[in-house]
């Protein structure tokens, strides 16, 4: 049986090859894992990345992008490892979300503020 995730053979429509900046934070994401993963460090692998993302649910998965599945996928495996606690991921959460609010971003990440589009 196929899981939410696996979209293998099935028609999903043409996919857009063209180049495409990423975000600051899709930028950190990528870094973070390249850390966690490196041969010194070796706190997770890309096998248990893609656990992750596999075990999302199918809304959860579907929501989020390609980078948010990332993300979630790392948060999981470091709680799950005892990297870090739900009350310093929380913690952590809650102070990132302070301070793009004082800058006048959004939860979508687009800039809010004087000017912007």
């Amino acid at each position: 049986m196929r899981r939410h995730h696996d979209m293998g053979g099935e028609a999903a429509g043409p996919v857009d090859r063209a180049d495409h900046d990423h975000a600051p934070w899709e930028k950190r994401v990528d870094a973070l894992l390249r850390l966690l993963v490196d041969r010194k460090r070796r706190i997770m692998t890309v096998d248990e990345l893609r656990r992750g993302i596999e075990e999302l649910g199918p809304g959860a998965y579907d929501r989020m992008s390609y980078y948010q599945r990332w993300m979630a996928s790392i948060g999981e495996n470091l709680l799950e490892k005892g990297v870090i606690t739900v009350d310093e991921l929380g913690r952590k959460m809650a102070e990132v979300e302070a301070r793009w609010r004082a800058e006048g971003w959004s939860g979508d990440g687009a800039p809010r503020g004087p000017g912007d589009a």
